[in-house]
């Protein structure tokens, strides 16, 4: 149970990150730092990929028959992962938007 509670902190953790970075990223668009918002979405998509990566492992253990408990944290960080995501994706185009309208 520790080791699945400790994967869910990394995985809140990286998705946090990303989230952080895709919103700057949006900021900096909307104050035509196109440069900028580019490496905050460069940045938001490596932090979502270490995320990504502690519950690609989860996945891989319960494919192989280990079983995990599951625990409102988990549940959490699974969330909190794909609304990331979410955010990194919409972003990306508002980005687009703000640069096509320089």
């Amino acid at each position: 149970m520790e080791q699945i509670t400790e994967v869910a902190f990394q995985i809140i953790l990286y998705a946090g990150n990303g989230k952080s970075s895709a919103m700057e990223a949006i900021q900096e668009a909307k104050a035509a730092n196109f440069e900028e918002a580019d490496r905050l979405i460069i940045e938001a998509g490596e932090e979502l990929g270490k995320a990504h990566k502690y519950q690609t492992q989860l996945l891989q253990q319960e494919a192989s028959g280990e079983k995990s408990p599951v625990n409102v944290m988990l549940i959490h960080s699974q969330d909190h992962l794909m609304t990331s995501m979410t955010v990194r994706d919409l972003a990306v185009e508002i980005i687009e938007i703000y640069r096509t309208r320089q």
